[in-house]
């Protein structure tokens, strides 16, 4: 009778694990830092994944190398080669790329993606995912300090003007789509001034946990409403 107990609740907790939505993230080194508070606090309601490494994107967070996703441009690569793997399952993917588009050189103001790329960028991504019959949403870009940032990071300067513009690119698109976007920005916005951060544009440990759980309010209530 005990071994029939076990089966059927080996059985009903498979059920259940395959039930639960399936999540993947792609983002940059903000995303990174948020990943492990946002695996625990969707781990009762989703299967949680991301692009992931060996630690590489650890031992430089502003070079986007394995879990860093990058540019946008780096983003539509990785997900066209993504998107071929058949054995690439999920309900939605969480996305962000936009802080690494806004690097500017000091000696010529250029972009690493201008914003008009960007948001061609940002266009065809979405239209990779929706093909894949998976759901994007999209998360914006965090804030920077342009005197913290461009003070310590001498090659190559951020500003908090195109994080502005570069959001607002993505909240026209995403509204123009119909892709569900969590306001990242204005949520770490309203958490405090220059004392939040850990350096030039990451956070310290308590932002990233209250990050990732604002993040987890808005993907339940997105998906308990779809």
């Amino acid at each position: 009778m005990s071994g029939k107990i076990t089966f059927i609740s080996v059985l009903l907790i498979l059920t259940f694990i395959a039930e639960r939505p399936k999540v993947f993230v792609i983002g940059d080194s903000i995303s990174i830092h948020y990943g492990p508070y946002l695996a625990q606090y969707l781990g009762a309601d989703f299967q949680y994944a991301r692009k992931g490494d060996n630690g590489e994107a650890l031992q430089n967070l502003d070079v986007p190398v394995g879990a860093n996703g990058g540019d946008s441009r780096m983003v539509l690569d990785y997900l066209k080669e993504l998107l071929k793997d058949n054995q690439f399952k999920s309900d939605y993917i969480l996305l962000n790329c936009g802080l690494h588009d806004i690097k500017t050189k000091p000696e010529t103001n250029e972009k690493q993606v201008e914003i008009k790329e960007f948001r061609s960028n940002l266009a065809s991504i979405f239209r990779l995912i929706n093909e894949a019959d998976i759901k994007p949403i999209f998360i914006t870009t965090t804030s920077v300090v342009d005197s913290i940032h461009n003070n310590k990071m001498p090659h190559f300067f951020r500003y908090q003007e195109d994080v502005a513009a570069y959001n607002q690119v993505a909240k026209d698109l995403c509204a123009k789509l119909q892709i569900p976007l969590i306001d990242l920005n204005t949520f770490t916005q309203n958490l405090g001034g220059p004392e939040i951060y850990s350096d030039h544009v990451h956070f310290k440990e308590e932002i990233r946990a209250l990050q990732a759980a604002f993040i987890t309010g808005r993907l339940r209530s997105y998906v308990q409403d779809h």
